[in-house]
């Protein structure tokens, strides 16, 4: 089964003091990547690492929404976001459990968030609803 996790970073979400978010002008520090490299590594080593990377800041992105059959896009930064992905893996893992003991084992910042999701799979759509 296949897996994404995110990470919202502390600096991205809405409760962290102002002096203390992300802006355009963010860089990960070197002492928290090498961790993070490591933490990669053996994800990778273990065979559960399909894909990993970092995010810009949201203030260079942009966001398009849908309504009444039209497309809207909005330049970053986007006031109304609650909670920001700052980086996100996609793991293959033969559970969520799998997946959970590791996300433990990352070595987030104080503050920082993983959110697992589970990703569809062909075999989790109805066969009626199936092309």
């Amino acid at each position: 089964m296949k897996f994404l996790m995110l990470m919202i970073p502390r600096g991205y979400q809405p409760d962290t003091p102002a002096s203390e978010r992300a802006g355009e002008d963010f860089a990960p520090k070197l002492e928290d990547l090498e961790p993070m490299g490591r933490f990669n590594d053996e994800l990778a080593e273990a065979g559960l690492l399909r894909e990993v990377d970092g995010l810009h800041p949201i203030d260079k992105g942009a966001r398009v929404t849908f309504a009444k059959g039209k497309a809207t896009v909005v330049d970053g930064p986007f006031i109304e976001s609650k909670e920001v992905i700052g980086g996100y893996w996609i793991l293959e893992a033969t559970s969520k459990e799998q997946v959970l003991e590791w996300a433990q084992r990352c070595p987030a910042l104080d503050g920082d968030v993983l959110e697992i999701r589970p990703i569809y799979d062909l075999q989790d759509i109805p066969s009626t609803q199936q092309p």
